[in-house]
């Protein structure tokens, strides 16, 4: 009998661009949600946004409902909780803090990935990954701490961000593998929602307005930044690790930079530009190892066959 071929995998490298490209879109967004959160605060925005990013999902969620069972949707409210967490710290932190402080600490979630995963197998990462995040936060120090940094009132609360990224990126490569991406993306969606929209009505909330501006931000972060990135990380986290993924969200900072001057006409200073290049440095180093090991590996098969 005729065995059924696999389903044949999505290379490392195409799911490392891929999640590149979901950095990308986050980084473009940055000065949208900063601006549009002056009219209508952290709790609200975060509702209306995944609210549209979950109804955004469900045609495709319906296409894969036979998928949809209890421990699924555990595991996603899981990562989704974390998730809202990170969103939530991140945008209140962004209101006592600068944006460039907010950038570096939220980056620090390229340290906190490998850190954690180390503790819990009690093994270093490989030598390439070490010196690819050593680049990555050096890159992210020089583009983000100005002259004369402080500690400000926003920071430790944006540090609190940088851990419930971390956790979630490592759930997320966790469960990635055992579960449906649609399901998995659009239930954390919907957690975020429903978790932000408590909030909103629970604590009290400043006087707001839904400006134009406000509506341009909500819908372009809810499918561009939330029902696409997610569904994109929950898919391409079955091919590549934890750590990659941290490591290319470290160019979320970069993508911010250089919207913000195509937008804003912000520019970096040489010591902001030479932190940018530190950031690709790093993830060129764990890429050109992924794709040497690829190649070992797909060589010794040869040899053994």
């Amino acid at each position: 009998m005729r065995q059924q071929k696999p389903a044949r995998k999505i290379s490392p490298l195409i799911a490392d661009v891929s999640l590149l490209l979901v950095a990308l879109g986050w980084g473009s967004t940055f000065i949208v949600v900063k601006t549009a959160v002056e009219d209508l605060p952290p709790f609200p925005f975060l509702a209306g946004r995944f609210t549209l990013a979950f109804l955004a999902l469900l045609p495709l969620l319906w296409l894969q409902r036979r998928h949809i069972n209890l421990p699924t949707i555990g595991k996603a409210a899981l990562a989704g909780t974390l998730l809202f967490l990170g969103y939530a710290t991140q945008t209140i932190g962004l209101q006592y803090t600068t944006a460039s402080n907010a950038g570096f600490i939220t980056g620090l979630n390229v340290v906190v990935v490998p850190v954690l995963l180390a503790i819990y197998h009690k093994k270093l990462p490989p030598w390439a990954v070490c010196c690819g995040i050593l680049f990555s936060v050096l890159g992210l120090g020089l583009m983000s701490i100005q002259e004369g940094f402080t500690v400000n009132a926003g920071d430790p609360i944006v540090l609190i961000c940088a851990f419930c990224y971390a956790l979630q990126i490592i759930l997320v490569g966790r469960f990635a593998p055992e579960v449906n991406a649609t399901v998995l993306a659009s239930f954390q969606i919907l957690t975020v929602a429903i978790l932000s929209g408590l909030c909103t009505i629970i604590i009290p909330q400043p006087h707001y307005i839904f400006s134009g501006y406000v509506w341009f931000g909500l819908i372009l972060t809810a499918l561009i930044c939330t029902s696409f990135a997610y569904l994109v990380q929950s898919k391409m986290q079955q091919f590549t690790s934890a750590t990659h993924t941290a490591i290319i969200f470290a160019t979320e900072p970069v993508f911010s930079a250089i919207f913000a001057f195509l937008l804003a006409g912000e520019m970096l200073s040489l010591r902001g530009y030479s932190g940018a290049a530190l950031v690709l440095v790093g993830i060129l180093s764990v890429e050109l190892s992924s794709i040497s090991k690829s190649k070992l590996k797909s060589k010794t098969k040869v040899i053994g066959s």
